[in-house]
């Protein structure tokens, strides 16, 4: 009897060990929480860290919000998107709401020899902030072989969702750590957090995206750098076909003004508070079941959209 009251202290003091530490971890999580999604860093972001921001795929969804949002906290916009025109009506919109000065570059990021262009056109700018953004998803989910013009496909998407963001990153980079200070924001996706099948490639650049910011933002933290992986979830763009925002499918702009508010208090987020809970559900899932929900969900878009292409 006298020998089992050491082993029950023991085991006792095991208990409320761990109990504390799950407690303190529990208000850790809460505690940041309320600072990231209600307190926020609403300061952060602006002329502060240098006059321009250079935004591609800022013509449409997100990335026309986060040129938008830079220009009223009071930052020079370049815009890099593909169409011209798409490019002076932006431009132009923002120059004439939020006063500032804007300049574009037109360029094509399916192709690999346009650098130099997008080197000529930032030269001489004092950058603070880069918004990685442009993107290109599938027209529909649909399996590796029955890609429609797959080789063309995977060459598009390595292109416009790896190279571009490697690239322009190598441009821009220099002249921020010259001065010590810099954000890089590399728009990821919720699909890059954990695979998506019947979005293979897509899923797997994104994926990329998101290694390659977690790594940058180790190298370079120490130099005056943040850069920030944001990995959302369905908003209501043109890129992800949904109209109507609704509650989980934020608006652009509603989504733009969540993230940017967590610019140096996450190098890796959402962005968006029912986001993070529809991030923090999906991890904790076993993998069996959640690879059975999204084949489900993507094999039943894929059937809708085939049905709807052979009617039409």
């Amino acid at each position: 009897m006298e020998r089992a009251l050491p082993a029950a202290g023991f085991l006792y003091w095991v208990g409320a060990s761990t109990v504390a530490y799950l407690a303190l971890r529990a208000s850790y999580s809460l505690f940041r929480a309320f600072q990231v999604w209600c307190v926020g860093n609403e300061g952060w972001v602006g002329p502060r860290l240098g006059e321009w921001a250079v935004v591609t795929g800022g013509t449409d969804g997100i990335g026309k919000s986060y040129a938008e949002e830079l220009a009223k906290r009071g930052m020079k916009i370049v815009l890099i998107s593909r169409s011209q025109d798409k490019l002076n009506q932006v431009s132009s919109a923002i120059k004439e709401k939020f006063k500032v000065e804007t300049r574009t570059i037109a360029v094509d990021f399916t192709l690999d020899d346009i650098y130099d262009k997008i080197k000529t056109g930032l030269a001489g700018l004092e950058i603070g902030v880069l918004v990685n953004n442009v993107g290109m998803s599938y027209e529909y989910p649909e399996y590796f072989l029955e890609i429609p013009d797959l080789d063309n496909t995977i060459k598009k998407l390595i292109n416009i969702n790896v190279l571009s963001v490697c690239k322009v990153t190598r441009l821009v980079l220099p002249g921020m750590v010259e001065r010590s200070k810099g954000v890089i924001l590399n728009i990821s996706s919720a699909s890059g957090m954990l695979p998506v099948p019947l979005l293979t490639i897509y899923s797997a650049t994104k994926a990329f995206v998101d290694f390659f910011s977690q790594c940058l933002h180790e190298e370079y933290k120490s130099k005056g750098i943040f850069v920030q992986s944001v990995l959302p979830y369905f908003v209501a763009t043109k890129l992800a076909k949904i109209r109507k925002p609704t509650l989980d499918k934020p608006a652009a702009e509603t989504f733009v003004k969540s993230a940017i508010r967590t610019v140096g208090l996450q190098s890796r987020t959402t962005g968006y508070v029912i986001h993070a809970l529809m991030g923090s559900i999906s991890s904790i899932l076993p993998r069996w079941i959640y690879f059975k929900i999204t084949m489900g969900l993507n094999k039943s878009l894929r059937t809708r959209y085939l049905k709807k292409t052979k009617k039409s």
